[in-house]
């Protein structure tokens, strides 16, 4: 890794420039990686919009490991039994969702989505804000009696918690950065993230490509997999990808990545156009249009996507991630005119276009 000593911590970079930093300089010494905060998610013609957290702590894979092969497990239940689990009134953000979310001007069936709040399962507002705000304010739903996704919901809230509690001491890292430009200074941004019920995470299975939309392909586009757009959290932490090959009358078999193409596509504040890889055994955060707003743009969200790759057997071959987003309440204010719960309406209906679903 190359170093740049602008503080007490020098910057670290992986090898394909984003910035990383270790697990145990963040719990211990957290105040000491402004430059790397500022590298990462500032204005810089380079900055990535996301940061690698290493030298986890050792319970880490296996909460990885058993959430996403439950994620490909749950994508393979027959149809009916999976919408059994779709909550029309939240716009599909608890339970399954699969096509009905908007990319790239049409619905989006390359991947299919299994949301929950791993923090809190019943929300404590008031009814006015449950019926206002359903897609935050719901209740979990989570798979019963389904033999073949059996502890579903503690692999869920395992890994969950474990991801979140790392994005708050992050937070605390991000705080001499962002303190001064919060609309609300009473708050820090870790006490945003930790005291909120809007905490969403989002458990991803993407399908191999079907017959009828032959990918990849020679002129395969760059958003293949998942098209170009922002995160509308504060801070989303990813873990890395596990990609499974599924072969008839076996069970799926983890294998590398099916081409050196494949994986997440982030465009710099220069408009350069770079691939990001996580190691399996860490965690990325990136930072979400949210804070970009409630910061006057002091930190940037980044235009991100996911490519499937053009490689022979790529057809056969899914991929399973894990995505928490870390947001405020919906009261809290984001600019002079919008609130965090108005901002996140636009989005939405951005997302899932015009339909009667609230």
């Amino acid at each position: 890794m190359a170093t740049v000593t602008r503080s007490s911590i020098p910057v670290t970079f992986t090898s394909e420039g984003a910035v990383s930093i270790s697990y145990s300089s963040l719990v211990s010494e957290p105040l000491t990686l402004s430059a790397s905060i500022e590298k990462a998610f500032g204005s810089q013609p380079d900055s990535l919009g996301i940061i690698i957290v290493h030298d986890l702590p050792p319970a880490y894979p296996a909460l990885r490991e058993k959430l996403l092969m439950l994620a490909n497990a749950f994508a393979h239940l027959d149809e009916p039994i999976r919408e059994k689990y779709a909550d029309v009134k939240s716009s599909y953000s608890f339970g399954w969702s699969h096509g009905k979310e908007i990319m790239n001007g049409k619905p989006d069936v390359l991947k299919g989505s299994y949301y929950a709040n791993p923090v809190v399962d019943n929300p404590s507002v008031t009814s006015a804000l449950r019926d206002a705000y359903p897609e935050y304010y719901g209740n979990n739903l989570w798979p019963k009696n389904e033999e073949s996704v059996n502890g579903f919901e503690e692999a869920f809230k395992g890994l969950g918690r474990f991801v979140f509690n790392v994005g708050c001491k992050l937070a605390i890292a991000c705080q001499p950065f962002a303190s001064s430009h919060l609309r609300d200074s009473s708050l820090s941004l870790s006490e945003l993230i930790g005291s909120s019920q809007t905490t969403k995470a989002r458990l991803l299975h993407y399908f191999p490509p079907p017959p009828d939309n032959p990918l990849p392909r020679e002129d395969e586009p760059i958003d293949s997999w998942c098209g170009f757009h922002l995160d509308h959290s504060l801070l989303t932490g990813l873990c890395s990808a596990m990609y499974l090959r599924h072969n008839v009358g076996s069970p799926p078999s983890v294998v590398p990545s099916p081409s050196p193409v494949s994986g997440l596509y982030i465009r710099t504040r220069g408009g350069d156009l770079t691939k990001v890889s996580i190691p399996a055994d860490c965690l990325a955060f990136q930072t979400g249009e949210a804070l970009e707003l409630a910061t006057s743009g002091r930190l940037r969200a980044t235009p991100h996507c996911v490519r499937v790759g053009a490689a022979e057997g790529a057809d056969k071959v899914s991929r399973e991630t894990f995505a928490l987003f870390m947001q405020p309440d919906v009261n809290q204010p984001l600019s002079e005119t919008e609130t965090f719960g108005d901002f996140s309406k636009r989005i939405f209906n951005e997302h899932y276009g015009d339909s009667d679903v609230q």
